[in-house]
């Protein structure tokens, strides 16, 4: 489903990623494993067309999409639920979700996809005329996936879904991925969390310093000693 081929992004001239590649077949979850400032975020947002290519190829079921603007790729069903949420906190749980069905492709489904996402995230249910910037943070992170599915994903892009929440909603958040999945979406899951990851995806890469340095099943990649090494710096 998707084909990165030798990604080449950064800032300023500067590569925070460098002859990056990978590949997710459809229905997989797949891991996305490194340190802070590996360049985890970076690469996701550079497959999202928030940060654009240096060099290399983007490929989405066959499409090269390397230049598409963001919302094109939205309308492909490339999507991600970024670091810390950023969920819109002034607007109600409804409105959050029903924005997000906006694009082109998404708003026809928009009435359908709602009860599914209400079905899947019955607090959500519960909280629709709430404002969402008065969720706990496991309800916004609920909220932010089921943004995520209400704008039609078809590869969903998960980056740090665990950070800063309870122990218990961090166990319900990746419940729902699992169920996602099983389902037959195809998950990227971009974390910090080696153990969390590896419990809960088929196949892993481990970035260090904005390169891959361990990529395969997720036992091997946990057996790798260089897992260990980019992970803690060691």
């Amino acid at each position: 489903m998707l084909e990165v081929r030798n990604l080449t992004a950064g800032y300023g001239g500067v590569p925070a990623i460098e002859g990056v590649s990978l590949r997710l077949d459809k229905g997989e979850i797949v891991g996305l494993l490194g340190a802070n400032n590996a360049g985890k975020t970076t690469l996701i947002n550079c497959l999202s067309g928030i940060v654009p290519a240096m060099s290399g190829a983007i490929l989405f079921e066959g499409e090269d999409v390397t230049k598409l603007a963001p919302k094109h790729r939205v309308e492909r069903g490339i999507i991600q639920v970024p670091e810390g949420r950023l969920v819109f906190p002034e607007m109600s749980v409804r409105e959050n979700l029903l924005l997000a069905g906006f694009n082109r492709r998404a708003r026809p489904h928009r009435k359908a996809e709602l009860e599914r996402v209400l079905a899947l995230l019955p607090r959500l249910a519960e909280r629709m005329g709430q404002m969402a910037g008065t969720l706990s943070g496991g309800e916004q992170q609920m909220l932010a996936i089921g943004r995520g599915l209400m704008a039609g994903a078809r590869l969903l892009m998960l980056d740090e879904p665990s950070l800063g929440l309870a122990p218990r909603f961090v166990q319900y958040i990746f419940e729902i991925v699992d169920k996602l999945n099983a389902e037959g979406l195809t998950i990227l899951l971009v974390e910090q969390n080696l153990a969390l990851t590896l419990r809960h995806t088929r196949r892993c890469y481990v970035l260090e310093r904005g390169k891959l340095v361990v990529e395969g099943p997720a036992d091997v990649v946990k057996a790798d000693p260089r897992t260990r090494s980019a992970y803690l710096g060691l």
